[in-house]
């Protein structure tokens, strides 16, 4: 990252909010369990269900888990699980849709038939129906997600390709004799990189957002392991017990949690796009003084007399 660039997006207050946020909630969820450290593997039934005290401060689930303790194991799974999700994602994402875009023609047709094809089928339904086969487990989950997360960036990278393609830069290196995959790799993926990174942490929060939905529905991973998603799962069958330390941890996390990559997505895409005026007005400032030119001198204490004099 550039010093320029480091500088506005330092200087984008969401966007610092959401960089504190999601480095507070690694701290927690890596750190935590070295503090704070609990049993989340054997249950234990004389500890079930008990509210929130020194020994354990947000309480214990029925299973007799700490709950804190069981927010920092199932957070750490849950960002595991999400940011593989987005790298996976995002990189075939990224190659389908360079490829499609610089090939053009009918197999730039025929590759885009396949995402719509893919963006057609109801995702949720799908992996229910894959929860009723094989047993979640943490490689199949970011498969699973990853096979309907890498559609948009597919169609994001295919649109700036189709865009960077006709640049002097990649017309004179594919008339140099450069192949389609030197084309790609060394000219049309290093240009969308800004593109790729905003989406890469959208790509994070949807995740999330879906490990969560999925894991609520009952396809998440078998205990001892945990999710927020699956916390969320377990502790609505006791929430009108009165049992609220079962569930409402687990879903603030996820809502803090979608938020602030929320935060540091759209303060990169206001940085990259040159617009910070979400987080200061240092951008627009630049850019109405570019676009007014230099200021104007100001008269001289002379100008009046020599206007006199003319007269």
């Amino acid at each position: 990252m550039s010093g320029a660039l480091r500088h506005d997006l330092l200087r984008h207050r969401l966007g610092v909010t959401g960089l504190a946020l999601v480095a507070l909630l690694i701290a927690f969820c890596v750190l935590g369990p070295i503090i704070h450290p609990t049993d989340q593997v054997h249950t234990n039934v004389e500890l079930t269900n008990l509210a929130p005290s020194a020994g354990h401060p947000l309480g214990t689930d029925a299973d007799g888990y700490d709950v804190l303790g069981r927010l920092m194991v199932g957070g750490r799974a849950t960002l595991e699980i999400a940011l593989a999700v987005a790298a996976l994602a995002t990189l075939l994402g990224a190659l389908w849709g360079a490829v499609a875009g610089l090939a053009g023609g009918a197999l730039d047709a025929l590759m885009m038939r396949i995402v719509d094809t893919f963006l057609a089928l109801p995702a949720v339904f799908v992996l229910i129906y894959l929860a009723t086969i094989v047993q979640p487990t943490v490689p199949l989950l970011i498969g699973v997600i990853a096979l309907f997360s890498w559609l948009g960036p597919a169609r994001l990278i295919r649109g700036e390709t189709l865009s960077l393609r006709t640049r002097e830069y990649v017309e004179a290196a594919r008339a140099m004799g450069a192949g389609r995959w030197r084309t790609i790799v060394r000219h049309v993926l290093p240009n969308t990189l800004g593109v790729l990174v905003v989406n890469a942490t959208f790509q994070v929060a949807d995740a999330i957002i879906l490990l969560a939905t999925l894991a609520f529905l009952g396809f998440g991973l078998a205990p001892p392991a945990a999710t927020w998603g699956g916390m969320l799962y377990q502790g609505t069958s006791y929430l009108l017990d009165g049992y609220w330390w079962e569930v409402y941890p687990a879903g603030v996390l996820l809502m803090v949690t979608v938020i602030a990559f929320n935060l540091v997505g759209g303060a990169l895409r206001d940085v990259l796009d040159g617009d910070a005026a979400a987080g200061g007005r240092g951008g627009r400032v630049r850019r109405a003084r570019t676009a007014a030119g230099p200021p104007a001198p100001a008269p001289s204490a002379a100008s009046p007399a020599r206007s006199a004099t003319s007269r």
